[in-house]
């Protein structure tokens, strides 16, 4: 079995916030991202797959397929937008990077190819914290 990872990139705003909750406990759990007037993050994506190399062409997987394959699913649907209000997977949950990855691995699965299957996720919010996810 060979792992194979493709990184994308996309920026997007969201924030963090409760509606059951009273705007004081919103601040208090999600601190500055509960800011009323949202805010971003150059996320990186890492798209990990796992399967047998193929004896022709000695790929998992093409590369390039995986890229098409994750902007025509993913990025295409949040890059440059609020996850809050513009992303229809999204709606009515909670704009954390636990619950995209976990959405994101939804998007991805039906579109591999036979004998490719998606081993993890890892969504870098920041350069210092990141999500990862085996679904």
């Amino acid at each position: 079995m060979v792992y194979l990872t493709r990184v994308e990139h996309f920026n997007a705003a969201h924030k963090l916030y409760n509606p059951n909750w009273s705007k004081e406990k919103n601040e208090e759990v999600f601190e500055g991202c509960a800011n009323e007037n949202w805010h971003g993050h150059n996320f990186d994506l890492y798209v990990t797959v796992k399967g047998e190399i193929d004896p022709e062409t000695g790929f998992v997987m093409n590369l390039k397929d995986l890229s098409k394959l994750v902007k025509q699913h993913v990025l295409t649907k949040v890059d440059h937008k609020n996850l809050n209000l513009d992303v229809d997977f999204m709606q009515g949950k909670m704009a954390s990077a636990e619950v995209l990855i976990s959405e994101i691995w939804k998007l991805i699965i039906p579109h591999l190819p036979v004998g490719v299957q998606l081993h993890s996720l890892k969504l870098y919010e920041t350069h210092k914290s990141f999500v990862e996810y085996f679904g």
